[in-house]
């Protein structure tokens, strides 16, 4: 009986340590699968299952060695494309191997890669920097124009043949610099205008003249100084506004209390005029800040006056599930369609002549417009030349409220 039992007692720890090192060989390759790199396994005897598990160790070493490569490669490709400048990498061979996103968007490219650079726009600046950066010379800050945008270029040549081009758009920078030169140009005529008027005037005064011209003359040098106290108030408000300087604080505000108020000075000159003056108020209530509202109601309410000769002005209020719309529609000469996408721009004018006799500065609409986006609002404009005009702005309701029945 014992010599039976012995036999099958060592044969039963030998099995099990053979177990034991089977569940490590079978549960390393299982790892590996999943992404986790365990160590080597190891058996302290020798044979065909230590030959296997450095057979794995082996095949998982490699098996890492070339997934760390593309694991970098394929954070480069999110890095790039996550870029806002266009990145292009040019092989020796004149191919483009590599190009992101941006590029591909800035150059309107859709081939896959690798194509040739033919593909690329043949803006002579472009291929000029191209040709160069492949011969080995860098250039920098080249620029070149493509479907009405303006791009800034950078080539550099590569260690090992090739090129890399990086693409900035400038598009959005020129328009900025149209502005500015549009603007400085805008206010140094409108300033321009009444500061000759004021000196000619002035120079006058100093002969001889009967005391009926005196009067005369100083009304005008009075009107052209209170016109430009009118443009510097209007470009200060623009300016803070813009800068972030001024943040609207909305609160309920009474309607018809805001519109009596900010409209009074109109109202009169509407009646001068034998123009009707009338209010439609559908909304008791809105939610605004109210100097910005009585801003927004008093230059909309002035500027329909000043374009309406016969007929009436109405200033409403209008609800709608976004908010409460202000607005003021007029039987006046109303705006050409040309014309009409442009109103709230600064110094844009549809009748520049008419507009600076009656005293506008061409900044009304644009301030209406920064102070109701402000508010998280829009602006809307609808015109028929010769039959009148509506422009409305929407005050959006405070959240969680529901506005007035």
């Amino acid at each position: 009986g014992l010599g039976r039992v012995a036999p099958l007692g060592v044969g039963g720890l030998v099995g099990g340590a053979v177990r034991g090192h089977l569940v490590g060989v079978r549960a390393a390759p299982r790892a590996f699968a999943a992404g986790y790199r365990p160590r080597r396994p190891s058996l302290t005897a020798p044979g065909e299952l230590g030959d296997l598990a450095a057979a794995i160790h082996r095949t998982a070493e490699q098996l890492q060695a070339r997934a760390e490569p593309r694991a970098e490669e394929a954070l480069m490709h999110a890095l790039l494309d996550a870029l806002d400048e266009g990145v292009v990498a040019i092989s020796s061979r004149g191919d483009v191997v590599r190009i992101n996103a941006s590029a591909r968007r800035m150059l309107r490219v859709r081939v896959p890669l690798p194509f040739s650079v033919d593909h690329l726009p043949r803006e002579r600046a472009l291929r000029d920097a191209l040709t160069a950066a492949l011969a080995g010379e860098s250039v920098e800050q080249a620029e070149f124009a493509s479907d009405d945008r303006v791009f800034s270029l950078t080539a550099r040549p590569l260690s090992g043949g090739g090129a890399v081009l990086a693409l900035l758009d400038m598009t959005p920078a020129r328009r900025l610099e149209a502005i500015r030169r549009d603007f400085v140009a805008n206010v140094s005529h409108e300033l321009k205008t009444p500061l000759t008027v004021i000196r000619g005037y002035a120079e006058t005064l100093d002969d001889a003249v009967p005391a009926a011209s005196r009067r005369s003359f100083t009304k005008t040098i009075i009107e052209n100084v209170a016109r430009m106290q009118r443009l510097v108030d209007d470009l200060l408000d623009l300016s803070r506004i813009e800068s972030g300087g001024w943040q609207p604080k909305p609160a309920p505000s009474d309607a018809a209390a805001a519109v009596a108020e900010a409209t009074a000075s109109a109202a009169q000159a509407a009646r001068a005029k034998s123009v009707a003056f009338q209010m439609d108020l559908e909304a008791d209530t809105v939610f605004a800040d109210a100097t910005a509202l009585r801003q927004v109601l008093a230059n909309l309410s002035e500027n329909a006056v000043r374009h309406t000769s016969t007929g009436e002005v109405v200033v409403f209020t209008q609800r709608s599930d976004e908010g409460v719309w202000v607005g003021v529609r007029d039987t006046g000469s109303g705006i050409t369609a040309e014309h009409l996408p442009r109103i709230f721009e600064r110094f844009y004018r549809a009748d520049p002549g008419r507009s600076r006799e009656e005293g506008g500065t061409g900044l009304g609409l644009a301030i209406v417009k920064h102070l109701v986006e402000a508010h998280g609002g829009r602006v809307r404009a609808e015109s028929v030349a010769g039959r009148g005009t509506t422009i409305a702005v929407l005050f959006p309701s405070a959240e969680g409220d529901v506005t007035d029945a």
